[in-house]
């Protein structure tokens, strides 16, 4: 199956990232989310790292040019019937994916596949709000999607050796490294690292340390890149509680139980680098 065409729902910071790594690796993108200002949005973070990239001379400003001009903006998601492959990458709620696997299953052809970017969703529960479980598979990028090499591929229960085959051919195209993952919540990412932020969240929340020392003893001590209160920040509070819920009901073991601060922090509105404020502050 050729694929010519990558629909990406979501124009946040991993539709985007999506979007702009497909539209590198010479396909074209439709890039959907429910407003033009969120796809706007979405654009001017494109261009970002696109002038940070030719600034740097990884790309040229011709290569530039030709990146921004295959991705194309929708607000109606009729649009991904144009598309050969699609990748969703909204707000981590299930309700949200559920509905959206159902409109597109609707929406495209039969011999499409529909990926979810999901961190911690059941492929198996997304694909059976289609008609076509054999085609939808999760497909989860990591941000920030055009630095980071890794893509989790999950399939369903009902998910077709053919449907994996393409997808992780996909991932390749795009020059990422494919891992297979089975479908257990949080898969093996999310499985292994939110725990840790949970229990990072935890000591601060206890008085252990400070954010600071917290991370600082991860960095210096464990040689961790970046601590796991700021790598919280950067995911998202909001996303880190969700998936956090997902893996206590999933498992319904209270080692997965959110810490109160996690919650009274995404309560208060401070969800990370997106807002300005979460662990740190970031100031305007």
């Amino acid at each position: 199956m050729a694929i010519r065409t990558l629909g990406v729902i979501g124009a946040g910071q991993m539709g985007s990232g999506i979007a702009q790594v497909a539209a590198a690796s010479e396909l074209e993108v439709i890039m959907n989310d429910i407003s033009s200002e969120f796809v706007d949005k979405g654009f001017g973070v494109i261009e970002k790292n696109l002038a940070r990239m030719a600034e740097k001379g990884k790309i040229s400003s011709e290569d530039k040019a030709a990146i921004s001009s295959r991705i194309k903006g929708s607000t109606a998601i009729s649009d991904m019937q144009g598309a050969d492959f699609v990748v969703e990458a909204a707000t981590e709620k299930e309700d949200l994916k559920l509905q959206l696997f159902s409109e597109l299953d609707e929406i495209c052809e039969q011999d499409v596949i529909l990926s979810s970017n999901t961190s911690s969703i059941s492929i198996t529960r997304i694909a059976g709000a289609t008609k076509r479980p054999q085609k939808v598979i999760g497909m989860h990028f990591m941000n920030p999607v055009p630095v980071m090499k890794l893509v989790e591929i999950i399939k369903g229960l009902a998910t077709s050796a053919e449907t994996y085959t393409i997808t992780q051919d996909l991932a390749i195209a795009l020059n990422k490294v494919p891992v297979e993952a089975h479908d257990f919540p949080g898969f093996i990412s999310n499985r292994v690292l939110l725990p840790m932020i949970n229990e990072a969240v935890y000591a601060l929340f206890e008085g252990v340390g400070t954010a600071k020392a917290i991370d600082d003893v991860m960095t210096l001590g464990m040689n961790h890149p970046m601590g796991p209160l700021a790598l919280a920040d950067l995911i998202g509070l909001d996303t880190c509680l969700a998936i956090l819920e997902v893996l206590y009901k999933g498992f319904g073991d209270p080692k997965y139980r959110p810490c109160p601060l996690l919650r009274k922090y995404v309560d208060a509105g401070w969800l990370g680098r997106k807002t300005g404020k979460g662990f740190y502050d970031y100031g305007s």
